[in-house]
């Protein structure tokens, strides 16, 4: 399935977090008979999450892997030369199209990749956090995820695990070892394994 701005779906008229993206889902939600295992990767472990807390009768359980939950130290400043920019940019003595070269030699390779709206989608639930939905978790959760993830350490994983279950909820969390952030690409086994044991 592909979320709007993704694949094949248009992108959004306007600029979404995750949670909006989750109530966008709901309607997709209805159409199975019985209620489904949730299963989300990165971008789309975010959206997972914000459904398991705000609709938990809807799923049967949720499985993550490599979503950037929650922040563990704080974000660097940009250099003092970006900053300079950008403020000079604000008031165009610096053109858009320097500024714009600047902000991509910054940015991740999603970051790049992206264009309009869903550049600014990507910046706006880069600086989401979800401890309030974690803790509202009733679950079954299960964290999945890359021993070798650079890109969402294990240690998210494990504060989204305490959270969960410091809550009274009901998380689990399997680290599988030589395995980075795609996962779901580089051991669909684990992944498919982990699926077949969540459903009833």
């Amino acid at each position: 399935m592909d979320l709007p701005g993704f694949g094949a779906t248009p992108p959004p008229e306007s600029v979404i977090g995750a949670r909006d993206y989750a109530r966008l889902l709901l309607p997709v939600l209805d159409e199975f008979e019985q209620p489904p295992l949730l299963v989300g990767h990165s971008f789309g472990g975010r959206v997972a999450v914000c459904i398991a807390a705000e609709h938990p009768d809807r799923i049967i359980g949720t499985l993550v892997t490599g979503a950037p939950l929650l922040r563990l130290a704080p974000g660097k400043n940009p250099p003092a030369t970006y900053r300079l920019a950008r403020l000079l940019n604000r008031y165009g003595v610096v053109p858009n199209t320097t500024f714009e070269a600047m902000k991509r030699k910054r940015g991740s390779a999603d970051y790049r990749a992206a264009t309009g709206v869903m550049r600014d989608i990507l910046v706006t639930v880069v600086n989401e956090e979800y401890r309030d939905e974690l803790s509202r978790i009733a679950g079954p959760i299960h964290f999945l995820w890359g021993a070798a993830d650079t890109e969402v350490p294990v240690a998210v994983a494990e504060e989204a695990v305490a959270l969960v279950n410091d809550s009274g909820g009901d998380a689990t969390i399997e680290v599988i070892e030589e395995v980075g952030h795609l996962l779901p690409v580089q051991d669909p086994d684990s992944l498919r394994t982990a699926v077949t044991r969540m459903l009833p």
